[in-house]
């Protein structure tokens, strides 16, 4: 019997393809429906597969969401913020594999994949520097005839579904969930692009940063199949939709106003449009606050 040993690495070895799963809750389940997807290249290359999210999965993402709000909203401001920028800080300790994505998945060239990338680090810096500084802009103290200070000022409303780009896998993605969760709303978003795959690769950024479980929730797969479900679902308090046609904005106001829940829309454009100034605003966060009024007798 010989006693020779075959290196390690001298045959062929077979590939370990990657599984994309959903991310509910801080954690990475299948869909229950066992349903998935092709992906493929931007070249026509397979791949991998990605789950296809069911309405079941919606619902469960509300639970957990609704779960996480609870908490989320508690924490200060401050907090809110290092968290945001804490999510940048992951994002750009792993910018070289999603310039690579963004390359191959999305078909972008090296220099677009690096201003993507770049500009998705400096949009979560951004809205975490409003986490403490929107309430500014947004409260006011009321005028009122009688002896009283009053005061309005903005909370967040709870669960807020997000639609998001079509075109731009990884900043619209970052552009819609970052003005949503900085006042302290939990999020189910709906991702259904050509590079579904960089949306997963973010949500482990997510998982390994300081954000809690269950404050951001990604499914994958069809919109047309989940976005009515995010219309109706009572305990869903709002809709962000990017890009909506004008059945799909018509069909979510009238199951919105059903479910007594706010829409906000936006319009979807090319990745260089989303570099743009105006694709980031502290009025994107203000669609998903509520406003509570207070009244304090004056001299007591």
């Amino acid at each position: 019997m010989s006693d020779t040993v075959t290196p390690a690495g001298s045959g062929p070895r077979l590939q370990i393809l990657k599984t994309y799963k959903l991310f509910i809750g801080g954690a990475f389940p299948r869909s229950e429906s066992g349903r998935y997807l092709q992906v493929k290249t931007a070249g026509g290359r397979f791949m991998a597969n990605i789950a296809r999210a069911s309405r079941k999965d919606f619902r469960q993402a509300v639970v957990v969401a609704r779960k996480a709000h609870e908490a989320w909203h508690k924490k200060s401001a401050f907090n809110r913020g290092q968290i945001l920028y804490r999510m940048a800080e992951m994002l750009e300790s792993r910018s070289s594999g999603f310039q690579a994505m963004l390359v191959e998945a999305a078909g972008y060239g090296p220099e677009s994949a690096k201003a993507e990338l770049d500009a998705a680090v400096d949009r979560l810096v951004w809205y975490a520097g409003w986490a403490d500084k929107f309430h500014q802009i947004a409260g006011n103290t009321n005028p009122v005839a009688t002896a009283h200070f009053n005061f309005s000022f903005p909370e967040a409303m709870g669960v807020v579904a997000v639609l998001s780009s079509k075109q731009c896998p990884l900043l619209g993605i970052i552009s819609a969930l970052a003005p949503v969760i900085v006042s302290g709303n939990a999020c189910i978003i709906i991702v259904d692009d050509p590079a579904p795959t960089i949306a997963i690769e973010l949500a482990e950024v997510l998982a390994t940063s300081d954000l809690p479980g269950g404050v951001v929730n990604i499914l994958t797969g069809l919109r047309s199949e989940l976005f009515v479900q995010a219309g109706s679902h009572m305990d869903v308090d709002g809709v962000f939709a990017i890009g909506s046609d004008f059945e799909e904005k018509k069909k979510l106001q009238i199951e919105a106003a059903e479910a007594v829940k706010r829409t906000f829309f936006v319009d979807d454009a090319p990745p260089s449009q989303w570099l743009a100034d105006n694709r980031q605003s502290p009025y994107w966060i203000l669609p998903f606050v509520e406003f509570k009024t207070a009244w304090h007798p004056i001299g007591v």
